[in-house]
């Protein structure tokens, strides 16, 4: 891929070649073909490297190990955050070697939640641009900000774009979002070896209505209030049409819109392009993952299940949408699986008495006032314990970062009527989740199968270890990813998000004692090619592969970049 001063070739036996045609300093400034110290010094003569580094050449493993170990020293996330962007700014192979290496431990630091951080702090720390900046004041100049890019058609798989408005549970950060999008980009190519000179990070700069940030005079976005009129939708559609015509085999993926527009954008162009909101659709599918595996684990089925959910926003209702999608597929009519839910919002259970109150996704989900009014105390509207009470469900999901909504009373409640309880306190933080592992196991008897949105120890009860399952979006959207683009999938179908759900699921046995029900973080890269298999797969299948697929296994291995330095070859100048 030509970038000015190299062009890196992938040649047939699967490796990369750099053709580097720069020269001394010019080589060194270059991340992809920077490899410092490693540099031998043959290549050192080549190359006019000569004198500019040290005497000793090392080996990638080598530089591995100091680069851990100055990780390591960092004062705390931020500082290890920091150290890591420089690394990557300097040597992105190395970069990317080492957070494949400590990927559990890394992953933290350069997505959720220490890029929080980094985003609250863009403008004042601003170092070197990354990604294409998009401003809702200039639409006509995003297909022209998206060719300055240098890529071509066939240069893209993948593009991760936010409108800033809903990070991390920060809220609203303005242009400094484009941290979010660049640390999903980073897992994508950690995860699934998706090569970094193939995607874009991308920030759609609508304003902000952050006030600290309109009042900081070295904010380096828009300067006025979040627009929210028809110019958004333009600054979309641009966007949308520039991808379709520039990069045709790419996929696009949302992140981080707020509730009001990441699911009427996803619906408004689900069906038009390739396109994922990892929000939804990553969420709910890492869910599916964790509760295809608990049914097994119990015995039973999706259609069979009684699910109450508390939070009953976008998350929450995501997750509903894909469940009931699975219990269709099982053979419930539509109506039969939408009465399988019993979602909670702020004020109580979803009831059709306050149906102008409701957003149009909630609406079917709203349980007829006359089944559910008897069943709050002295007249008031039914809360999660009611609901918990009369429903006996078969699971109980929280998204409402409501810290100990789920009591020891209700949880009690649910496992009198149920052999194996399927309980999932979602919210992050951990401060912010529904209940503590060790306190839903101990109130269960260690019956209740867990997962939860944080990371928590393993838990001992009664002489059982019991690792805890986190329904980690890393588990899913990597692989996604690797499968639409090994397919080229012309769109991404809740078959290809089902399909990868169950890929994960069946890499758990959680049907052993104490077995969580989702692998763990830190086989992120095997995860993420079964992923793959089975998307590319469903892809075929379902008629929206454009690629031709002979063998899935074989293609996703060859699609995954690892992180080790190209051959060189000195271009003539």
């Amino acid at each position: 891929m030509p970038e000015g001063s190299y062009e890196l070739v992938r040649t047939d036996d699967g490796r990369y070649t750099a053709r580097i045609s720069a020269r001394g300093v010019s080589v060194l400034g270059s991340p992809m073909i920077n490899r410092g110290t490693a540099f031998t010094e043959a290549e050192r003569r080549e190359l006019g490297l000569t004198g500019l580094l040290p005497s000793g050449v090392s080996t990638l493993d080598g530089q591995l190990r100091r680069t851990y170990a100055q990780f390591r020293r960092a004062a705390d996330d931020l500082a290890k955050w920091v150290y890591l962007t420089n690394l990557r700014n300097r040597n992105e192979v190395l970069f990317y070697k080492l957070l494949s290496e400590h990927i559990e431990e890394m992953l933290p630091i350069v997505y959720t939640p220490t890029v929080g951080l980094a985003i609250e702090q863009f403008s004042n720390e601003f170092r070197r641009p990354r990604g294409v900046y998009l401003s809702v004041d200039h639409p006509e100049e995003v297909e022209t900000a998206l060719r300055n890019t240098g890529l071509g058609a066939e240069d893209v798989d993948l593009l991760v774009a936010t409108d800033s408005e809903g990070i991390l549970g920060i809220g609203d950060q303005g242009v400094g979002g484009i941290e979010i999008s660049v640390g999903k980009l980073a897992v994508y190519t950690a995860a699934a070896g998706i090569h970094p000179n193939r995607v874009l990070p991308v920030v759609l700069d609508v304003g902000t209505d952050n006030l600290n940030l309109l009042n900081d005079e070295m904010y380096l976005g828009e300067r006025h209030a979040r627009i929210r009129d028809e110019r958004y939708d333009q600054l979309i559609d641009a966007y949308v049409t520039a991808c379709q015509k520039l990069f045709p085999n790419a996929m696009l993926h949302w992140e981080d819109f707020g509730a009001s527009n990441a699911r009427r954008i996803l619906d408004r162009y689900a069906t038009q392009v390739c396109t994922f909101n990892d929000d939804m659709q990553g969420t709910a599918a890492v869910v599916l993952a964790a509760a295809f595996s608990a049914v097994r684990a119990a015995g039973s089925r999706m259609r069979d299940q009684r699910v109450v959910i508390h939070g009953a926003g976008t998350a929450g209702l995501g997750i509903a949408d894909m469940m009931r999608d699975q219990m269709v597929r099982e053979g419930l009519s539509h109506e039969e699986a939408t009465r399988r839910f019993w979602p909670l919002g702020r004020h109580g259970i979803l009831g059709d008495d306050r149906r102008e109150h409701l957003l149009d996704f909630q609406v079917p989900y709203a349980r007829p006032w006359d089944e559910i009014k008897s069943w709050g105390s002295a007249g008031s509207r039914p809360g999660l314990a009611d609901v918990v009470r009369h429903v006996q469900p078969t699971m109980l999901i929280g998204t409402s970062t409501q810290s100990g909504a789920f009591t020891e009373q209700i949880v009690r409640d649910m496992a009198a009527h149920t052999d194996r309880p399927i309980i999932m306190p979602l919210s992050n933080p951990t401060s912010k989740a529904e209940a503590m592992p060790a306190d839903v196991l101990a109130w269960t008897g260690g019956r209740a199968l867990v997962a939860t949105g944080s990371p928590f120890a393993p838990v001992e009860l009664d002489g059982v270890t019991y690792r805890i399952a986190q329904a980690n979006n890393a588990l899913v959207f990597p692989g996604l990813g690797l499968g639409v683009t090994v397919a080229r999938a012309s769109r991404i179908s809740d078959g290809m998000i089902a399909a990868a759900a169950d890929a994960v699921a069946r890499l758990s046995d959680a049907g052993r004692p104490g077995a969580p029900l989702l692998p763990p973080v830190s086989d992120l890269r095997p995860v993420s090619a079964a992923v793959a298999i089975a998307v590319a797969e469903a892809a075929v299948t379902e008629g929206l592969a454009q690629a031709e697929l002979g063998n899935a296994i074989q293609q996703v291995h060859e699609a995954m970049w690892r992180p080790d330095y190209p051959r060189v070859e000195a271009k003539p100048l």
